[in-house]
């Protein structure tokens, strides 16, 4: 269609102008309005999955706004969503109630892909953990308190057990390449003065713990819900968890708690998801009784460089 001027306004020039500035200023109200319109439904369009990219279109969106519709995608998208939402501290930002109603719309299998998707831990950190564990029947009344120094490749470990928790005092050094089956260490108290070479399975290395000096780390408990999760899943019981959300040691955590039949590692288990990493910051377990059998919780994770000194018995800030 060709617009045409009425000829009086070729004849005043200024009613020209005014005429052409009300249709700019018109203009840009209306697309002003377009604007807000489509701010507001902004959500709804990313979230329609882009035939190249569905998952990293809905996964720009801000986790306050998106979270209603993330369970609408494709478990793919879910898990890219999840990663980004994570990473920028979208989901930190969610309270409780947000956090719970996030997760539980979740297909089962999207905590799992992003659990495997890791990475679990970094390649070397320190982290200080609460620890507790029922060996032979008896339940600590107090936690353990570690500082834990953790490098892979190859995969050395330094320990010691702070002051105000249990077994106060004592270290272990373990070096995967100076020997892969035994630790160093001693006790606390009077014994600290007597440093040893021990099975990493022996009697000694068991009698706080029915884990290995390996298995210390983020690592591990996210190796064993892989694990664990693929034997449920081989079995046909692909269940939803119950979901929650709790702050344990000032770790503020989403939980998931799964049960099992017999013949798994836990009859119960409740795991508590880093709301930055993917990886569990607490972990309980409960027997076929009931009764909690492991708890732990990594209060502080942080990734550090470690020079030749840290796994080395002779560094003069250890006591062995």
């Amino acid at each position: 269609m060709t617009f045409r001027a009425p000829n009086r306004l070729f004849r005043f020039p200024w009613l020209a102008v005014a005429c052409v500035t009300a249709l700019v200023a018109a203009s840009h109200a209306v697309r002003a309005e377009g604007d807000d319109r489509a701010a507001a439904n902004a959500e709804v369009a990313i979230a329609r999955a882009d035939s190249r990219s569905p998952a990293n279109a809905h996964a720009r969106l801000p986790a306050r706004r998106a979270q209603a519709g993330v369970g609408a995608l494709p478990l793919d998208a879910q898990v890219a969503w999840l990663q980004r939402a994570a990473q920028r501290g979208d989901l930190e930002a969610l309270d409780d109630a947000q956090l719970i109603a996030l997760f539980s719309s979740l297909d089962p299998l999207t905590v799992p892909r992003y659990i495997a998707a890791g990475p679990n831990g970094y390649p070397s950190y320190e982290f200080t953990m609460r620890r507790r564990e029922r060996i032979r029947g008896h339940w600590p009344a107090k936690p353990d308190h570690m500082l834990v120094r953790l490098s892979h490749d190859p995969l050395r470990i330094y320990a010691k057990w702070l002051p105000d928790g249990a077994h106060a005092g004592q270290e272990v050094l373990y070096d995967e390449q100076r020997r892969s089956d035994e630790l160093y260490g001693h006790l606390g108290g009077l014994l600290s003065a007597v440093s040893i070479w021990t099975s990493i399975d022996g009697l000694l290395a068991r009698a706080q713990s029915r884990h290995r000096v390996t298995d210390l780390g983020t690592e591990y408990i996210a190796r064993l819900f892989l694990s664990e999760g693929e034997r449920l899943a081989q079995a046909g019981d692909v269940q939803a968890p119950q979901i929650g959300v709790e702050t344990d040691d000032g770790v503020r955590v989403v939980t998931f708690t799964y049960t099992a039949p017999a013949g798994f590692y836990a009859s119960r288990e409740t795991l508590g998801l880093d709301l930055r990493h993917p990886w569990f910051s607490v972990a309980r377990s409960y027997g076929s009784d009931g009764r909690l059998f492991e708890d732990v919780v990594f209060e502080h994770i942080e990734p550090k460089t470690f020079d030749a000194l840290t796994f080395d018995p002779h560094n003069p800030d250890y006591r062995f």
